[in-house]
């Protein structure tokens, strides 16, 4: 069931100058990706991070963004991942991606743990054609720290979907899409509520025509679980 959750994977090469230092060549479209992170031990990393990117093309510095607490596990290289988001799993420092469907790549910066139950928080940085640098999203950071982690960006349909919970037995799927010169716009909801314990209340809201459409249904818990 969390494959539905996964963003594309993309292996990346690189090499390890120093204990604290990474390269990414293949984890960005268009960028070369320094790291320098504050600690490393064997398997984390925390603390003050600093990314550089730098343009494939003229290999030039393109630009540093800063994280608090750019935290973050090593793979079995002793390497960090990028672009994978996996619900309740492993969620990678760096996340690049075409967030506003506008046709350039963007990209999501770990900073710290500050979503729903102590999950992954992002800075999410959309690309400014005029100002031709990344820029801080207020609207798209703020999904990625009132929710379970990152969030989903479905290209296709042009969506990005958030997840929450309270306990153990309700959910909300939420999904988004992007108005130019308007931000994000709910589209979507589905609400899984099963605090009575035998059985799941299904509610889905959806915005078709300028209006809601509301959609109730009930299962049975071990039939809806299976």
């Amino acid at each position: 069931m969390n494959s539905k959750f996964l963003l594309p994977f993309f292996l990346f090469g690189g090499f390890v100058l120093g204990q604290n230092h990474f390269e990414l060549n293949e984890a960005s479209k268009n960028y070369n990706v320094k790291i320098d992170v504050q600690n490393c031990d064997k398997e984390e990393c925390r603390g003050k991070g600093k990314i550089e990117l730098f343009d494939k093309r003229t290999h030039k510095k393109f630009q540093t963004l800063i994280s608090d607490d750019l935290n973050f596990y090593l793979d079995k290289n002793q390497m960090p991942t990028a672009n994978i988001i996996q619900l309740y799993n492993e969620q990678s420092p760096l996340i690049f991606e075409d967030f506003n469907f506008d046709g350039t790549e963007d990209v999501a910066v770990r900073n710290g743990n500050q979503s729903s139950y102590a999950g992954p928080s992002y800075d999410v940085y959309v690309y400014n054609i005029t100002k031709k640098q990344l820029v801080l999203s207020e609207e798209l950071t703020n999904l990625a720290y009132e929710n379970l982690g990152m969030f989903h960006t479905d290209a296709e349909r042009k969506r990005l979907t958030t997840f929450s919970k309270s306990g153990c037995c309700w959910h909300l799927t939420t999904e988004y899409t992007v108005i130019p010169n308007k931000g994000l716009v709910k589209v979507y909801e589905e609400e899984e509520d099963a605090t009575g314990g035998e059985r799941v209340k299904v509610t889905t809201k959806e915005f078709i025509d300028d209006k809601w459409i509301t959609r109730i249904k009930d299962y049975p818990i071990n039939e809806y679980y299976k």
